[in-house]
């Protein structure tokens, strides 16, 4: 009896999450599924019955194997390079003991509470040809500097959305480090100096080891995190332009369902986008799997 008790219990504390699961994650994401098979303009009661032509469609779209493209050069670029900034810069603040440790924190953060239109605002003055603080730069140092045309450049355009990006996430991450590295009793670090082990070496043979748990987790969510990212920034940065050279997966995604009426084939795309995110969640984390150091 005392066993029901504690069941009823936990399944009246476990009910609610369940439902508001259910209602606003399981269900649109089968509705995603279910509309992802019909022709539909997304307004009209019409819909048609088209299977898998959808899919189909995709496969030979020249826009959405571009976006395709852009999000592994964006997921690849930008999660190695800010994860290593991030973990970096971590290390020396912690271990180096640097006077101001709060105020570098607190500096490197700023652009994370930054909305992503200030930050678009702000590479937008940065990447400018004439005006920017780049070209302005190049001007100052090389005579008869061309400007570059960061955003306007077709070849250039996806790698300045990269670089606000990193610019964006580094400080995050960052702190996360730091608060990892923190937690390392310091009596390890002092044994390997007595072993001889440079900083190099005290890094990779016990900061990394120790704190891959941390790596794991952001590495994961980070992953998942920069399509959504990748799409804002696009969005308020290029249009996904110039003619389509930035486009990414949610924006092409955004851009079918809302602005062309072809809900249905939005729907597949999202189709793709779960099942595409869903798979390399499961891939990084098998590949990153290893035993768990203590200490």
């Amino acid at each position: 009896m005392k066993h029901k008790g504690l069941n009823l219990f936990i399944y009246t504390c476990l009910a609610p999450a369940v439902v508001l699961f259910s209602v606003f994650m399981i269900y649109p994401t089968l509705s995603v599924f279910r509309m992802s098979l019909y022709k539909w303009g997304g307004l009209s009661a019409k819909r048609t019955f088209v299977g898998f032509d959808n899919f189909k469609t995709l496969m030979g779209d020249r826009l959405f194997l571009k976006a395709f493209q852009n999000t592994i050069l964006v997921i690849t670029i930008v999660t190695i390079v800010t994860l290593t900034i991030a973990i970096l810069f971590a290390y020396i603040l912690v271990r180096e003991k640097i006077k101001g440790q709060n105020f570098f924190r607190i500096i490197f953060y700023i652009p994370n509470i930054l909305s992503i239109v200030v930050i678009s605002a702000i590479f937008s003055a940065i990447y400018a040809p004439s005006e920017g603080l780049i070209n302005g730069l190049f001007r100052m140092l090389i005579p008869n500097w061309e400007n570059i045309q960061f955003l306007g450049n077709q070849n250039i355009v996806m790698y300045s959305v990269i670089g606000a990006m990193i610019w964006q996430a580094i400080g995050y991450y960052m702190v996360i480090y730091m608060a990892s590295i923190s937690s390392i009793p310091l009596h390890l670090y002092e044994a390997a100096e007595i072993e001889g082990a440079n900083r190099i070496r005290q890094f990779f043979d016990i900061t990394l080891p120790l704190v891959w748990d941390t790596v794991r987790t952001t590495l994961t969510f980070f992953i998942i995190s920069s399509i959504n990212i990748s799409f804002l920034i696009t969005t308020v940065l290029t249009g996904g332009g110039p003619n389509g050279a930035s486009e990414v997966f949610l924006g092409y995604l955004y851009k079918q369902a809302y602005t062309n009426a072809s809900y249905g084939y939005g729907m597949a795309i999202g189709v793709v986008v779960f099942l595409f995110s869903f798979l390399l969640a499961a891939i990084v984390n098998r590949i990153t799997k290893r035993e768990v150091l203590q200490y």
